[in-house]
């Protein structure tokens, strides 16, 4: 059994980064968002993990003959269980402006559009409060030790 462990291993060594190819389904244009929307279904049966999005966007922005791959949005991807297919859904919108303007903030963040919100706002009296009934040191200690986390 150890040599077949061998085995097994030095095979997922030997894997390498190697093309996938991406196919959409259900396209359709949703004129009243000024985008184009549409299922992805990634083959990747060489690669090992997962594809990044950035290359997705790359390929798609090929594909469709998009100018600024910035305009694409790609989420939800879902890995397949034994790997070599993911599928997600796509979007592309018309311009920069309709994208900003329709896309959630989290969505634009991911593609570093937007800005992470920040701590909230209870969280910080809170902190400053605990803060006060401490003295000394020990303040500087309970502060930093609340930045930690």
């Amino acid at each position: 059994t150890v040599s077949v462990l061998y085995c097994v291993t030095s095979m997922v060594a030997t894997k390498k980064k190697a093309d996938f190819t991406i196919r959409t389904r259900k396209l359709s244009k949703n004129a009243l968002l000024n985008r184009r929307q549409f299922v992805i279904e990634v083959a990747h049966p060489n690669w090992c993990g997962t594809v990044a999005n950035k290359l997705i966007r790359k390929k798609l922005a090929q594909m469709y003959k998009v100018a600024d791959d910035e305009t694409i949005s790609v989420f939800g991807m879902k890995t397949k269980f034994g790997g070599g297919a993911t599928s997600g859904f796509g979007l592309i919108y018309d311009d920069l402006a309709s994208l900003k303007r329709i896309e959630p903030n989290y969505r634009k963040v991911r593609l570093g559009m937007g800005k992470k919100k920040g701590t909230a706002r209870r969280s910080l009296k809170d902190r400053k409060n605990r803060a006060k009934k401490v003295r000394g040191k020990k303040k500087a200690a309970s502060a930093s030790a609340k930045k930690k986390k």
